[in-house]
């Protein structure tokens, strides 16, 4: 069995965590599914989750989860699967868990194996694909000892689009869960922002990036225009961010945040391997660039060779038209 640990802040789920449900049922070998979440009042999100083609979905609600600590999921989630025995536990490789997970598989005296972009079989077992020196090769890793085997999945290595769904909901079970007082260590603040406009990249169906192509500061204006014509956020290439012309929040790449949108739109771009790494997963990548040869136009869907300002400027009139 491939045990899914789903997100949630708020009840409302992180669609990274579809994408590591997609990651255990497209595995080549046949095998059940169940999810597990943690929180406090997790009916609806029970309910979603239950419209995918799994076994079971496992809630373990207590008032000490509503907020996420590592203390409290841990305990929590080294519960779950203790109990259910899974052969694998997978879960998205976003902040949170890159907090937790390790210590969830230290806790069971297991490994983690982390930031996945592919499951396949080599020489009778299962190997983990993960990228290697900031994405420059990538490495199959395979589990040693006995099961389970951890493993975490970077956003946008599988799409959330391509899940199975049940023909009936998969049946919800609350999970029971004693928290011993003083368990939990940490005391919750209100989760950290760089910024009041720093925005979570990763949960946008449409961004704009921008490259060293945009030439200086003041020509960001035609940017924040397309973006808002199309109802994107906007994003960028680290030397932009260096530069201080952008937060650091709005950075894509392997030094940045990892992106799976329905549309990535690069504007200036060249498409250097850490910036490729962190939105090569994009379902659908336009590229705008003067330089016929640039990498960017290598992963691009749809690639217009030319300068974008001349090519911006007649997509907001199209758009606007």
């Amino acid at each position: 069995m491939v045990l899914v640990i789903a997100e949630q802040r708020d009840g409302v789920l992180n669609n990274a965590s579809w994408e590591a449900l997609v990651a255990a049922q497209q595995l080549d070998e046949p095998v059940r599914v169940a999810v597990a979440g943690a929180g406090d009042g997790l009916a609806a999100v029970g309910a979603e989750l239950a419209a995918a083609d799994v076994e079971s979905i496992l809630t373990v609600d207590h008032p000490e989860l509503e907020s996420y600590t590592p203390d409290g999921f841990v305990a929590a989630f080294a519960a779950v699967v203790t109990d259910t025995a899974p052969d694998r536990v997978f879960l998205a490789h976003t902040y949170q868990t890159r907090e937790f997970a390790p210590r969830l598989a230290a806790r069971v005296g297991r490994s983690l194996i982390a930031d996945c972009v592919g499951v396949r079989p080599r020489d009778g077992r299962l190997a983990f694909v993960r990228p290697m020196f900031q994405g420059k090769f990538v490495a199959d890793v395979a589990a040693a000892g006995p099961a389970p085997h951890f493993a975490s999945f970077q956003i946008g290595a599988f799409r959330p689009d391509a899940l199975e769904r049940g023909a009936a909901p998969a049946p919800v079970t609350a999970f029971p869960v004693t928290l011993e007082p003083g368990a939990i260590r940490q005391q919750i603040e209100v989760p950290f922002q760089e910024a009041k406009q720093a925005v979570d990249l990763t949960q946008a169906e449409r961004i704009v990036a921008v490259g060293r192509g945009i030439k200086g500061r003041e020509h960001l204006g035609l940017v924040e225009s397309l973006a808002t014509a199309l109802g994107a956020e906007v994003a960028a290439s680290r030397p932009i961010c260096d530069s201080g012309w952008l937060p650091m929040d709005r950075q894509i790449g392997s030094s940045g945040q990892t992106v799976a949108p329905k549309l990535y739109l690069a504007l200036g771009i060249s498409g250097a391997i850490q910036h490729l790494v962190g939105m090569k997963g994009s379902r659908t990548i336009v590229a705008v660039n003067k330089d016929a040869d640039a990498p960017i136009f290598e992963v691009a869907d749809y690639g217009i060779v030319g300068d974008l300002f001349d090519v911006v400027p007649a997509i907001i009139a199209a758009l606007d038209a």
